[in-house]
């Protein structure tokens, strides 16, 4: 019999946790095909979360809690689930229930069906969000895939189910900055979609708002996309061929009278910004690159675990 493990990431997740795990145990329950276990990391909570998951591990013999030492973030704490995760599949989502657990029996059979290596869940409806968050999330993955070598499916997040031979291929990456979601469908394998309905957070507040929004966007585009680079060359190339035309056209109205280089200051000022931003741009992508490489070279580990709990333990 196949195990599966359900890997769970949490930070300050009190006001859910609980209920959480009652729905989790239900499903896992449910199962007669598998043999489940629960992995629940948590992600330097300062709230009660790590008591309760503590308390949880010391009664349900299926349940692993990984405590890290401090908040490293969602995309270290899923790493590390599936590194220390024993399953033959494992299944990827959030404590916050958006991702009803009660969908994991037909991700299992949407596996079984297709013989695929990963199920990756699509929205078809996301309640509980703002318009702005539903705009800028479509934006987020079109711009990405028309910046990136690799096509991601749209509308997606890291709520997925994954088998060992993908585990095994994610194991191998050593790089510290992850997208998790854009490394899964980089390893390629047979990977078919799964529509469901998000719901809204069942308590609690997003762990990701708009400012580490932006710097995850960040992350996805510059680990996964040399474009970047390229539109700055671009751009630097535009600066340059204005610059000549309008040399040529002060050169030549001077010669032949239709311009006063000694007036327009306006346009010398503008040209001044144009230039200066465009310099400013480039410099800017290129040290993001570079912080990326200093990180990189570093070598610090993805996440450090305090302590490890499971049951009788």
């Amino acid at each position: 019999m196949q195990t599966l493990s359900l890997i769970v990431p949490c930070f300050n997740e009190v006001d859910v946790i609980e209920t959480s795990y009652v729905r989790f145990k239900k499903v896992m329950d449910g199962l007669t095909d598998v043999t489940p276990e629960l992995i629940f990391i948590n992600d330097g909570s300062t709230d009660k979360t790590g008591e309760l998951l503590s308390a949880i591990a010391k009664n349900d013999y299926r349940v692993t809690v990984l405590h890290f030492s401090r908040n490293f973030g969602h995309q270290p704490a899923v790493t590390a689930g599936i590194h220390h995760c024993t399953g033959d599949l494992a299944v990827i989502m959030d404590a916050d229930l958006q991702d009803p657990p009660e969908l994991i029996p037909d991700l299992l059979e949407t596996q079984r069906k297709e013989n695929a290596n990963v199920v990756y869940c699509v929205r078809k409806k996301r309640d509980g969000e703002s318009l702005l968050k539903r705009l800028t999330s479509k934006l987020f993955y079109r711009s990405l895939n028309s910046l990136s070598e690799v096509q991601f499916p749209l509308d997606t997040g890291d709520f997925r189910l994954i088998d060992r031979k993908v585990m095994n291929e994610f194991d191998r990456f050593r790089e510290k900055g992850k997208y998790i979601r854009g490394i899964i469908s980089w390893v390629g394998f047979k990977q078919v979609p799964f529509y469901y309905h998000r719901d809204a957070r069942f308590a609690g507040e997003t762990k990701y708002p708009f400012r580490k929004m932006i710097h995850f966007a960040g992350t996805a585009m510059l680990y996964f996309s040399k474009k970047p680079l390229k539109i700055a060359i671009g751009l630097g190339f535009f600066a340059v061929m204005i610059g000549l035309v309008y040399g040529i056209w002060i050169l030549m109205g001077k010669i032949l009278g239709f311009s006063n280089a000694a007036t327009g200051w306006s346009s010398i000022i503008l040209l001044i910004i144009f230039f200066g931003g465009v310099q400013l741009l480039t410099v800017g992508v290129l040290g993001q690159y570079i912080g990326i490489i200093f990180d990189e070279v570093k070598d610090r580990p993805e996440y450090i675990i305090d302590k490890e709990e499971k049951y009788g333990e």
